[in-house]
């Protein structure tokens, strides 16, 4: 095939009439030519590599491209321009390659089926979830078994902490049935505030995991590789759900239960991808002691003459009737229990520290309403007044008619109508102040409860007079 036959398909070749002729006069095909050893243009960096690069490199080899071309530009104005970076950063890339300092090597890990289990928490605000039209901060606990990947995930309100790892690693050991030969965490180091927690925390993770009979583990400080088969599984979840809620169309739910469930139905389709490698790691599992251990802390907390017990920063109020006794709360994931005597006289929702708020409170108005009943003067500048309202309709009653009435008598309407709604009547008495707010009106109290909580009239007097027996026999035998 001469030249011009050549040329003359050039389209289809895709290669210009100089290559042709170039490929034409050689004796070597292309791939059989020697690369060449000589540049192409000058090499604008000749005058200062060896005599001023190459030394900072090593002084310090981490010094980067953008860093030594502005030391250059500060030493030589105008001679070094941007368009010399992309060359000095293959340079120093080069540098490294040759002269640079040895860099860490990860070594693979080979997972045999029911060796290895792991547990660690990655925080999951970045989903943008809204529970009840407020943002919803949260982390997710996270189970995974390192050879055939099946997890368990559980939500997680407030911060790391021994027992949401307890809680959680319990639910996902009881339903996958089985115990890995040894689990592994991270350091925990964000589950504790100081070393006598850190001590006590350690203690009870080796217990938890004596008595499940497997072997526990910690990777280092810093060195979340060595976790790297639960952290792979984070960035897949959270994708996951980001993905789901997409579909969803929707972030917002309107109760916790709701987003626990969602996380749920998310879960059981990722460990539908592998239920063959599960199939074959279960046998191998370990089997369940015959019982959980306990999934809760315990805290002594005393009632104080304010009606109101502190948990670990959060205050919740108690019946008047307790005040004074030392309570043994059982503080649980989501739950409080309080003990006293061997007996449950107490059970509330666990608050959590979120939206910087460093001591939560819980105050139901039915614990105090009683004692108000006999102060009500005291309602004006009570500590706890604002956490004592049901619903926030109550309170903007409190504003209107703290503005417009006398404190006194202020007083006694509002702890009227929390004595109302305490009856029972919440909702109902909510729905009735609505009404008078849009109408600018203020509320009244004997008119409310005669509306909701009317009197029972008086049980007439009923006088029986029973008949002589005589007159049943007469009965009886005109029947005959």
């Amino acid at each position: 095939m001469d030249l011009h036959h050549f040329l003359g398909h050039q389209p289809k070749t895709g290669i210009s009439e100089r290559s042709a002729r170039r490929i034409e006069t050689s004796e070597a095909l292309p791939s059989q030519r020697e690369s060449r050893s000589w540049r192409t243009r000058a090499d604008p960096l000749a005058a200062v590599w060896d005599a001023e690069v190459v030394p900072l490199l090593q002084a310090d080899a981490q010094l980067n491209a953008v860093t030594l071309l502005e030391e250059l530009q500060r030493r030589h104005p105008e001679e070094y321009g941007g368009g010399v970076l992309r060359t000095l950063q293959r340079r120093v890339r080069q540098w490294r390659a040759v002269h640079g300092a040895e860099r860490e090597v990860f070594f693979a890990q080979e997972h045999p089926p029911g060796r290895l289990g792991l547990s660690d928490f990655t925080v999951a605000d970045g989903l943008g979830v809204e529970i009840a039209g407020e943002a919803f901060p949260h982390r997710l606990y996270q189970f995974a078994l390192a050879h055939s990947g099946w997890r368990h995930a559980a939500v997680v309100a407030d911060g790391e902490s021994f027992l949401a790892l307890s809680t959680g690693l319990q639910a996902a050991l009881w339903r996958l049935g089985g115990v890995p030969q040894e689990h592994r965490t991270d350091s925990l180091s964000a589950a504790f505030n100081n070393l006598a927690e850190q001590e006590e925390l350690t203690r009870r993770y080796d217990d938890l995991c004596r008595h499940y009979g497997m072997r526990a583990s910690r990777c280092n400080p810093g060195q979340s590789h060595e976790n790297g088969s639960i952290e792979s599984r984070h960035d897949s979840l959270k994708t996951a759900l980001d993905q789901g809620l997409r579909l969803r169309g929707t972030r917002r739910f309107e109760q916790r239960e709701e987003y626990d469930a969602f996380v749920e139905a998310i879960v059981q389709r990722l460990n539908a991808r592998v239920g063959s490698r599960l199939a074959v790691e279960r046998p191998l599992l370990r089997t369940l002691p015959p019982r959980r251990t306990a999934e809760y802390e315990e805290i002594p907390a005393r009632v104080s003459k304010y009606g109101i017990f502190t948990v670990k920063g959060a205050q919740y109020s108690a019946p008047s009737r307790l005040i004074g006794h030392r309570l043994m709360v059982r503080q649980y994931a989501q739950h409080i229990e309080c003990w006293l005597g061997g007996e449950r006289v107490l059970e509330r929702t666990r608050l959590t520290h979120r939206d910087g708020c460093r001591h939560p409170r819980d105050i139901d108005y039915r614990h105090l309403v009683q004692a108000l009943k006999r102060k009500p003067g005291a309602f004006a500048r009570w500590v706890l007044r604002d956490a004592v309202f049901p619903r926030e309709v109550y309170r903007r009653t409190w504003e209107r008619l703290a503005a417009a009435r006398p404190e006194r008598e202020a007083c006694k309407t509002i702890v009227g109508l929390l004595a109302l709604a305490a009856d029972g009547h919440e909702a109902q008495l909510a729905s009735e102040l609505e009404q008078l707010l849009e109408l600018d009106q203020l509320p009244d109290l004997q008119a409310l409860t005669a509306l909701l909580a009317p009197r029972r009239s008086d049980v007439p007097n009923v006088a029986v007079q029973l008949p002589a027996l005589a007159e049943y026999d007469e009965l009886i035998e005109a029947l005959r």
